[in-house]
């Protein structure tokens, strides 16, 4: 059993799987730092002081030892306070879009270089064949000559 996990861990897809989780957690925390830095500051700088993080419905009573800030998603959520954030799930989808986004134009690249490529070397082996000989006549007939001698045959008889 053994033999046949290590057999199956040292198999290629399990292994470009596992760099691909990587990369893809990587990737997405590069997206979010772009979201929350880049874009959402764009679109607040359009659209006034707009912080997604911050709308939600509270769905239950602040406890009485609250001391926090009773507008603030992050702290209400973190005391245990029941809220739909759909501010938050709104950020998470933009986050979505610009990953799904990057990943279908590098995609889209990645897959033009491969059939430019394949082209190229369809071009080159088509290219490297050896163009086909014409026929001689000649030859022909000491092909046959040939043929009639390991026949045992002698040539004209």
């Amino acid at each position: 059993m053994f033999q046949e996990f290590r057999k199956f861990i040292a198999r290629g897809n399990v292994l470009d799987l596992a760099v691909g989780v990587i990369i893809g957690a990587a990737f997405g925390r590069i997206v979010t730092s772009l979201t929350e830095s880049i874009i959402m500051p764009l679109i607040a700088a359009v659209f006034g002081d707009v912080d997604f993080s911050n709308y939600f419905i509270r769905l239950g009573p602040v406890p009485k030892d609250f001391s926090g800030n009773a507008t603030n998603f992050a702290e209400l959520k973190a005391a245990g306070v029941p809220v739909l954030g759909y501010g938050d799930f709104l950020t998470q989808l933009v986050d979505f879009l610009i990953i799904a986004a990057a990943l279908f134009l590098l995609l889209k690249t990645v897959n033009r270089v491969l059939d430019e490529m394949q082209e190229r070397q369809k071009s080159t082996a088509d290219s490297s064949k050896s163009p086909e000989l014409p026929t001689d006549p000649q030859l022909d007939v000491l092909k046959q000559i040939l043929a009639e001698l390991k026949k045992g045959e002698r040539p004209g008889t």
